[in-house]
């Protein structure tokens, strides 16, 4: 896959194109890409998706702090991984978010993409106000010469895959509902940061792990069975039991963290990129009378994360 900023290069190739922020891209998103795909191949064209390098709603409401599926690194990265020919990364900009519909598909599509076909889903709007609807973009299409196509819609199980409902599943703390929009397991990455060493103490030390990006989503609290690679090599994975929370029994204040025992592993962690895949969520956090009875109730979590851990090797 060709990567274009379009904010310093364009596309001179007839392409047929998508548009969409992608986070996560999850299988609803596959299913569009694979629609595009088909007809590129069907008109030789291209195959093109548009997307942008910052969540839209943040230049439009500055307040707005999103809760992203995917950072733009890995978005592009699971881009490639589609098949297409071009991805278009557009900024998302103050003055782009005054374009109509129209503007954007003469100026951007058009004039800087050479886009001759627009597959859209119905329901999918853009332009200043988001106003403008399917029937609309048709009317603009025949003016400006770019043939706009219905998508598809995608629901598995009568779920209607979505970034929304893939978040909803995280926040509920449901990783599995989660993996199913995906179309793989959720993860954070980030790095092993210096904690309290209260892990240590009670017989199963942790790394704490401070996320690479302030808006990528994290998960319900609770205790998570979890499989983590090395963020930097492609080496057999480690599987361990992760806890997000506040520490309630060891009096942690309003801190929250995100610490992971890995099962078998000695070595030196501390300034290592970990990337953590979430399968289960095992329950939730709970404060504890003792220490004594916090470290009996880690005990029968590392068995019971160690039994899950097997449908996952």
């Amino acid at each position: 896959m060709k990567l274009i900023n379009l904010s310093k290069e364009i596309n001179d190739q007839p392409a047929v194109a998508t548009i969409g922020f992608f986070d996560g891209v999850h299988r609803g998103h596959l299913f569009l890409i694979e629609q595009v795909k088909r007809y590129a191949a069907e008109h030789q064209l291209q195959s093109l998706l548009v997307t942008f390098d910052n969540h839209p709603r943040c230049v439009m409401q500055q307040e707005y702090r999103p809760r992203l599926l995917s950072t733009v690194e890995e978005k592009c990265q699971l881009l490639g991984q589609t098949g297409v020919d071009v991805c278009a990364l557009l900024p998302f900009t103050e003055q782009l978010s005054r374009f109509t519909a129209r503007e954007f598909m003469e100026q951007i599509l058009r004039d800087k993409l050479c886009v001759k076909a627009l597959v859209i889903g119905y329901d999918h709007r853009f332009g200043c106000g988001r106003t403008d609807g399917f029937e609309d973009y048709v009317r603009y299409g025949k003016e400006l010469g770019i043939d706009v196509v219905l998508a598809e819609a995608c629901r598995v199980n009568d779920v209607c895959m979505s970034s929304s409902v893939t978040r909803s599943f995280l926040l509920e703390g449901e990783p599995q509902l989660a993996a199913q929009c995906l179309g793989r397991h959720y993860s954070l990455k980030g790095k092993v940061v210096h904690g309290f060493s209260v892990g240590r103490e009670l017989g199963f030390p942790t790394a704490n792990i401070e996320v690479d990006h302030s808006q990528k989503l994290i998960p319900k609290e609770g205790v998570y069975a979890v499989r983590v690679y090395g963020a930097d090599d492609k080496k057999t994975p480690y599987f361990g039991m992760l806890n997000i929370g506040r520490r309630p029994t060891i009096n942690n204040g309003n801190q929250c963290s995100i610490e992971v025992h890995l099962f078998r592993f000695e070595g030196d962690l501390y300034d290592r990129l970990l990337r953590v895949e979430f399968l289960v969520r095992m329950r939730d956090e709970k404060h504890f009378r003792s220490k004594a009875e916090l470290i009996r109730q880690l005990q029968l979590d590392a068995e019971q994360v160690e039994e899950v851990c097997t449908r996952y090797v």
